[in-house]
């Protein structure tokens, strides 16, 4: 980011009476767990995000959940540079900006649209494109508690089942692990953007894994929030989870 960025960025803080929040999608990946599905075309492959599931986009399914909150001033869609299929998949949704900004790694590219909205105010919340079932009552108990908080927090659920740690390379038992303060995290994730923008910079030049936003705050010193979440936000991340998400979510229409 250019000094003029940071100085932009370093703005957002500085109004106590208005929020402004800004939605980042990162879809700058091919999901190669997924690539297996029967929903792909060998013909023209499409990375997961575009394939449907229960006969829409995931992506627009995604996007159109934040969409949901009229909160929500702008959410920002980072992809490749050749991408060919979002704006396509988008194009007719207000409030949507498709960016040719996805970097090589997920934190590449939620820099890539920090750096491209440089201009935003106040919040960044960072979803996956991944995840179509995210339902209004999670994303408003998101917004409502972080909007509360110093630093801001993620959607997330308890562990429910018993969580076994394998030996190194390994798919054999090293040890049971309590769950009793074990949460499995989700997105959105909810950040005031230069806290974010300075944790995701420090972490990564540190060498630091940033495995999501959360994983760069706590590397920063901070401590997220943790506000619940729902298991109809589950990612799509096997071939056979387009199924199971996908009959939730004609349930719910």
């Amino acid at each position: 980011m250019t000094n003029a960025s940071e100085t932009q960025l370093s703005a957002l803080g500085g109004s106590k009476t208005v929020k402004r929040l800004v939605a980042i999608v990162p879809a700058g990946g091919v999901g190669a767990r997924a690539m297996g599905s029967s929903n792909i075309s060998q013909d023209q492959p499409k990375p997961k995000q575009y394939q449907f599931i229960a006969g829409v986009p995931m992506i627009r399914r995604a996007v159109l959940a934040l969409l949901a909150d009229p909160r929500i001033d702008q959410v920002i869609v980072a992809v490749q540079a050749d991408d060919i299929w979002a704006q396509a998949v988008l194009a007719d949704l207000e409030r949507v900006q498709v960016r040719p900004c996805a970097g090589a790694t997920r934190a590449l590219t939620v820099l890539g649209a920090l750096n491209e909205g440089a201009h935003l105010d106040h919040w960044v919340l960072v979803h996956d494109a991944a995840r179509p079932g995210l339902t209004p009552e999670s994303l408003a108990r998101l917004i409502d508690q972080c909007w509360a908080h110093p630093v801001g927090g993620l959607l997330a659920l308890p562990a429910a089942d018993t969580l076994k740690q394998a030996l190194h390379d390994s798919h054999q038992v090293a040890q049971t692990v309590k769950r009793d303060d074990m949460w499995l995290a989700q997105t959105p994730q909810m950040f005031r953007a230069q806290m974010l923008y300075t944790a995701m910079n420090g972490a990564l030049a540190a060498g630091f894994d940033v495995t999501d936003e959360a994983s760069a705050m706590e590397w920063a010193g901070h401590s997220p929030l943790l506000v619940r979440g729902s298991v109809k936000n589950a990612k799509v991340t096997w071939p056979e989870d387009f199924e199971w998400v996908g009959s939730w979510l004609i349930n719910q229409q």
